[in-house]
């Protein structure tokens, strides 16, 4: 049995012909990815349960956006993506747009810190509101700054050292996946607006900094299909020596195909996340429209009523 070093560098193991069969088949048990999952899923549907038994509702669509966040994290993590990740950069792509847009977004649409302060009790959901209203959530919510994460950090994960030594280090390789989704999460939760968090701002910027992301990540998938050195240094090349080169692509090629990945998952995903922005926008603006009308009806009916008062009052007045 041919071996190859996987999994940042921590183990060996013989992988076949990366294909869709191979997505299923070559699922590992991740022990932090499959604990994560566990509690995080759990604890959200005690939460719901706990509105439930007391009467109260919890809007289904939020529970269906944190069980497709949670299963994109475990899938992306555990199943045979990421038993590739390491072989092929391409894959590694796929994974990336994964735990940096869709699991961050769809957590988000969750609403999880709203479910938390509707169930908890009195002196953790104080807890909870001494953080959303500590400076460093304010500072770490703060639009601009979470906008320059977002966009600057894949440039300097894949043009230094950062990516290399996360092929070759378990610990790098768990922390550049933690930092992928918390990067995506501090940019993605103030602008999608459901849970009460600092940072938030109106519609429209919110839809100007979506807007500003897709020209970032196009960019970037560009400049990495026309790099002409690769990434991650020898890495992909080196595994050309074992037995994998017998299936592998050209280091090249696959570098190629992962920044077209980039270029257009980054957009499709963009343009996701704008429809979702512009439908919270209309349906706040239909929200308010409604607060108006009733606004509206309350003053005429009081105007209705103080003219009935002064007929009342001063018969004369009528004539």
């Amino acid at each position: 049995m041919g071996l190859v070093v996987s999994a940042g560098g921590a183990g060996v193991q013989d992988l076949p012909p990366f294909d869709a069969g191979a997505l299923l088949s070559e699922w590992g048990i991740a022990p932090l990815p499959l604990i994560v999952t566990v509690w995080a899923t759990g604890l959200y549907v005690v939460g719901v349960l706990a509105l439930r038994r007391r009467g109260d509702s919890w809007p289904v669509g939020r529970s269906i956006a944190w069980g497709v966040g949670m299963l994109a994290f475990y899938l992306a993590t555990s199943s045979g993506l990421a038993a590739y990740d390491t072989v092929l950069v391409s894959a590694h792509m796929v994974q990336h747009m994964v735990l940096s847009m869709v699991v961050p977004l769809s957590l988000a649409l969750g609403a999880p810190v709203t479910l938390a302060l509707r169930t908890l009790p009195r002196r953790p959901r104080g807890w909870l509101l001494a953080v959303l209203h500590s400076r460093l959530a304010k500072v770490l919510g703060f639009p601009p700054l979470t906008f320059g994460l977002y966009v600057i950090s894949p440039w300097a994960l894949y043009f230094s050292g950062w990516y290399e030594a996360s092929l070759r280090s378990t610990y790098v390789h768990e922390m550049m996946h933690i930092h992928l989704v918390a990067v995506g999460a501090l940019f993605f939760w103030p602008i999608v607006g459901v849970d009460p968090l600092p940072g938030r701002v109106g519609h429209p910027f919110r839809v100007l900094l979506t807007v500003m992301t897709l020209p970032f990540h196009a960019f970037l998938g560009v400049t990495i299909m026309g790099q002409e050195t690769l990434l991650g240094g020898d890495w992909y090349p080196s595994l050309h020596d074992g037995p994998l080169g017998a299936w592998l692509p050209d280091p090249y090629d696959d570098q190629k195909l992962a920044g077209g990945i980039l270029w257009g998952a980054g957009d499709l995903v963009g343009l996701v996340f704008f429809v979702v922005l512009f439908a919270q926008w209309v349906r706040s603006s239909m929200k308010e429209a409604e607060r108006e009308d009733r606004r509206l009806d309350r003053l005429e009916r009081q105007e209705q009523r103080a003219a009935t008062e002064v007929t009342r009052s001063d018969p004369a007045s009528s004539e």
